[in-house]
């Protein structure tokens, strides 16, 4: 198309730039997708004079929230009031009896606004659906800035309720530590997109990431060193940091599960107390000695006592990379004439079940990496963490146990998200895509699966190639935008095409809160970082 003046130019930019207003409009703007979303009637006027009212005061925080977070997005004051007036447009949260655990129901009309839900947690996802439709009504200027105007809301009528009880990150701060606010920062954009689970990855062969009082040195000695430098300065948690996240979480309805990684991934523990050292490197705790037992359900208990999930992540994993060296060690040698232990895999399983036993002895349940399935915990305290290939899955589902899928392909966010990409994963520069963790169902998986066995799916951050915020940024949007629609609607909703546009809307909010992200049209445009 050419264009003779600037006038033609701006009058044709204008037509195009209605005609994607009004495709907008006919889209819900929402992410992840409402599981019933109708278009209404009129429009909705959003300014300083709108009263938000709360039915109940119970409702006092979430009102304050609502408030809170229009005056940081939108910059509008709104006043909050546990009244209703006939004379102003109002915002209103009220309980209701039927909308399901974390469903909500929000209807947009030109008089008011009515969310209501039988939870607060329900409460707060239609608060992010709010949010979401009021910021993709403003108006930017030509540089993507927020002008301060906004358009007035379409009106919707919403029923939403979520696909999958668990909807998790798994993130990996032993490999590379990134501190208390990237975490907040990371929470903030999970609870917005209604993500529900942090899985928090603290030890591992590379670093431990935790103050245990009892122990001091394993965050001291243990916490020196990353994958990219085993001599970097000790980085950890301390515990009042811990209660800090995990307040922060829960205030943003997120349920932090923390992982201790056990019997192997154990170097950075062994490093700080020898005695542990299960021969060769230090990969293993040495399942031989009392001694080991006695020391990590000592950590174990001021793990509990720090985070309120009932849930202990005991890893499980690969334990084999390093349990070859038991066999040179005499007190294994005893332990297994002692207790009738035929293999290294039975002695890892008797240690695994023993440090099971301290985690329920808690009051908590035990999670693990799919390695766990044949150590035979009881089904009704254990979670499994399906990771690979499809005889392990098809073992635990016939066993009966509670399974979050976190596949390799697509849910590992270390690996590249498009195959020019040169940084992601050593497995053979593997891809997952957004539309790859868009498109996974259970009709995907390797064997059939009783949906009442899936607690829900998770996406795992492992670190080893990354070491910076950008590039923690750039591996996890937009796929955690995918992940969470993924998680929450229901497939016949789904529509990869439709999603890929409200990215771009979302996109823009990335720009404003500079999260340097992958774009998926302009593939070109935020290059990939190295570290």
């Amino acid at each position: 198309m050419i264009f003779k003046n600037a006038k033609s130019l701006i009058f044709t930019l204008g037509i195009i730039l209605s005609f994607s207003k009004i495709f907008a409009q006919d889209r819900c703007p929402i992410i992840p997708l409402p599981q019933e979303a109708k278009r209404g009637a009129g429009e909705f006027k959003l300014d300083q004079s709108v009263l938000i009212v709360y039915k109940d005061k119970r409702l006092t925080p979430l009102a304050s929230a609502l408030q809170q977070q229009l005056l940081k997005f939108s910059s509008l004051p709104l006043t909050i009031h546990d009244k209703s007036t006939s004379k102003a447009h109002q915002i209103i949260l009220d309980y209701d009896k039927d909308s399901g655990n974390e469903g909500y129901k929000l209807k947009i009309q030109p008089d008011k606004i009515i969310l209501s839900a039988n939870s607060d947690h329900g409460i707060y996802n239609g608060i992010n659906s709010l949010l979401q439709i009021v910021i993709s009504h403003h108006v930017l200027d030509r540089k993507g800035k927020f002008t301060g105007r906004i358009r007035n809301l379409i009106c919707w009528e919403i029923k939403d309720w979520p696909k999958y009880a668990w909807r998790g990150v798994m993130l990996d701060e032993a490999r590379h530590f990134f501190g208390t606010e990237k975490v907040k920062t990371l929470i903030d954009w999970m609870s917005f997109y209604k993500l529900n689970r942090l899985h928090w990855h603290l030890t591992d062969a590379q670093g431990w990431r935790i103050e245990i009082k009892k122990y001091p040195k394993l965050a001291l000695i243990g916490g020196i060193g990353n994958a990219r430098n085993p001599t970097a300065s000790a980085k950890y948690y301390t515990q009042d940091e811990i209660r800090e996240v995990i307040a922060y979480a829960a205030a943003r309805f997120i349920t932090i599960v923390p992982e201790i990684d056990m019997p192997g991934h154990a170097s950075a523990a062994t490093r700080a107390y020898p005695e542990l050292h299960g021969g060769g490197s230090g990969f293993t705790f040495n399942p031989g000695k009392e001694h080991t037992y006695t020391f990590l359900s000592q950590v174990l208990r001021e793990v509990d006592a720090l985070f309120p999930s009932q849930m202990i992540h005991l890893g499980g994993d690969e334990v084999s990379h390093g349990s070859k060296t038991w066999n040179e060690l005499p007190d294994v040698k005893t332990l297994m004439k002692e207790k009738k232990l035929d293999d290294l895999k039975a002695v890892e399983h008797y240690f695994f079940k023993r440090m099971a036993d301290s985690v329920m002895s808690f009051n908590n349940k035990v999670l693990g990496w799919d390695e766990a399935t044949e150590a035979k915990l009881p089904v009704d305290k254990t979670i499994l963490f399906w990771w690979r290939d499809g005889k392990i899955l098809e073992k635990a589902v016939a066993q009966g146990y509670s399974l979050v899928l976190c596949p390799k392909r697509p849910f590992y966010f270390d690996f590249s998200q498009d195959s020019t990409h040169k940084y992601g994963n050593y497995e053979g520069r593997s891809t997952n895509t957004s539309e790859s963790v868009y498109n996974f169902s259970l009709d995907r998986l390797p064997v059939k699966v009783k949906s009442a066995n899936i607690l829900g799916i998770q996406a795992n951050v492992w670190t080893e190639r990354i070491t910076t915020e950008q590039r923690l940024q750039f591996m996890i949007f937009p796929r955690m935008l995918a992940l969470a629609e993924t998680a929450w609607t229901n497939n016949e909703m789904k529509d990869y095409v439709s999603f890929k546009n409200r990215v771009k809307e979302h996109n823009k909010l990335f720009r404003l809160n500079n999260i340097y992200f992958y774009d998926l049209d302009e593939t070109a445009k935020n290059g990939e970082p190295i570290n």
